[in-house]
């Protein structure tokens, strides 16, 4: 249920422009009501089980947080409020941050949990991310295709980061007041430590698209990465991808992370998980 007007994911990214760490970004969306959580070991997450959850098919989800923050007890609360509106059960993965882990590490943690999962869940699998969890997502999509694996049924990005370099020209149009061209850039190299800031695997704007799963991207029409989705789409068009972007007028990075406390947040949460819905039960 929405409980507010205002837009309390702009409020957070200006206060961290500010330095300031309050709000906790866990708190933007609201307790998504009558979802199971249960903690896994290994490969570590949690599950997130709505109510008459679909049997069979599975969501793995992979947060952002440009690869110095986020977790899967961050992100829950949302990934709670998409496993609701996907009627499907959920894993939000966890993985290893910068500066101790770093690129490839995050890639094979994630591409572990999706051998896990397609082991133990008897129907198909989609994944999904925000931010560098879209980044992750791509990479296991492409290394899933490269090793022979399972295809996942679907993509989901969300503000998706997938240029490295920062080279967008919406870092320069967009209302954004966190994500600046001298931050991403730096979170890119603290996560490449020295590899190759165009490598396939590391950027999904330089891999080799074809044969990757139908992908829905959502951005925000005023984030400084809105050229990563709109350029990434493009490429996937021409690799014959089936691809669909929405822009959310007014909306910065990872809005989505105020499901059930804005009504943008609930319409694009209600849009993805009922994507998602559609690209596993056939």
């Amino acid at each position: 249920m929405t409980t507010t007007t205002q837009d309390p994911n702009r409020a957070l990214w200006e206060a961290r422009a500010r330095g300031q760490q309050t709000p906790a970004w866990e708190t933007l969306a609201t307790e998504p009501g009558d979802v199971a959580v249960e903690a896994i070991a290994a490969p570590a997450g949690l599950w997130l089980r709505p109510p008459n959850a679909l049997a069979g098919p599975a969501i793995l989800a992979i947060h952002g947080g440009g690869f110095v923050g986020g977790s899967a007890a961050i992100h829950r609360r949302m990934f709670g409020h998409l496993a609701r509106a996907a009627g499907v059960s959920t894993f939000a993965v966890e993985y290893g941050l910068t500066p101790e882990h770093v690129f490839p590490s995050q890639l094979d943690t994630v591409t572990a949990a999706y051998r896990w999962l397609l082991t133990s869940e008897s129907g198909p699998i989609a994944i999904a991310g925000d931010s560098c969890g879209a980044t992750l997502a791509v990479g296991l999509a492409a290394r899933a295709r490269d090793e022979d694996l399972p295809m996942p049924a679907s993509l989901l990005l969300l503000s998706a980061w997938t240029d490295l370099e920062a080279d967008g020209t919406t870092y320069d149009t967009g209302s954004d007041p966190f994500f600046t061209r001298e931050l991403v850039r730096g979170l890119a190299a603290g996560y490449l430590a020295g590899a190759d800031p165009r490598d396939p695997l590391a950027a999904p704007l330089h891999a080799d698209l074809h044969g990757l799963p139908p992908t829905y991207l959502q951005a925000g029409a005023e984030e400084s990465l809105l050229d990563d989705s709109r350029e990434l789409a493009r490429r996937m068009r021409e690799a014959d991808v089936e691809v669909r972007l929405d822009e959310f007028p007014g909306q910065v990075h990872t809005f989505q992370m105020a499901a059930g406390n804005t009504a943008v947040a609930d319409e694009a949460v209600g849009k993805a998980g009922s994507w998602l819905r559609s690209t596993l039960v056939r």
